[in-house]
């Protein structure tokens, strides 16, 4: 989806770091605050991991169990279930999500981790690593920004 359609033409640019997951270098911009930079490190230094329901790592994670553990790398508690995960911190309009920011979708039965450029770092279902997905492929239902 272009940054446009998903209000993100006018985000204030960021910075960029360089990671190497298990597959590949890559290049992910880093959040405006070294907490969501730090939540977004941790998640794609995940990536290829498996999914598994009630995952929280270190070897396999779900959904909510990797954005538990994303943003406790960045010293900030979340709880350990989505729904209760989208009450946690600011409402962020989609025209202002930033890297590290937790997008849910499905009326909040699915978060992944922004990574910038329309895609987040998710755990997305039994059979499936993290890995990273752009959004406009699920309903979006919020933006949240924890910490």
């Amino acid at each position: 989806m272009a940054a446009a359609l998903l209000g993100l033409a006018g985000a204030a640019p960021a910075a960029a770091v360089t990671v190497t997951p298990r597959s590949s270098p890559r290049t992910f911009a880093t959040a405006a605050n070294t907490k969501g930079a730090t939540a977004l490190a941790f998640a794609v230094a995940q990536l290829g991991k498996p999914y598994v329901y009630g995952g929280v790592g270190p070897d396999a994670f779900d959904c909510s169990g990797l954005a538990l553990r994303a943003w406790q790398a960045a010293g900030v508690s979340l709880p350990r279930t989505t729904q209760e995960q989208a009450r946690v911190g600011a409402s962020i309009p989609l025209s202002q999500v930033r890297p590290g920011d937790l997008v849910f979708f499905y009326e909040a039965s699915h978060v992944g981790i922004y990574a910038g450029n329309g895609e987040v770092v998710v755990a997305p279902h039994e059979g499936a690593v993290v890995s990273i997905q752009e959004m406009k492929w699920m309903p979006i239902y919020g933006v949240r920004r924890p910490g």
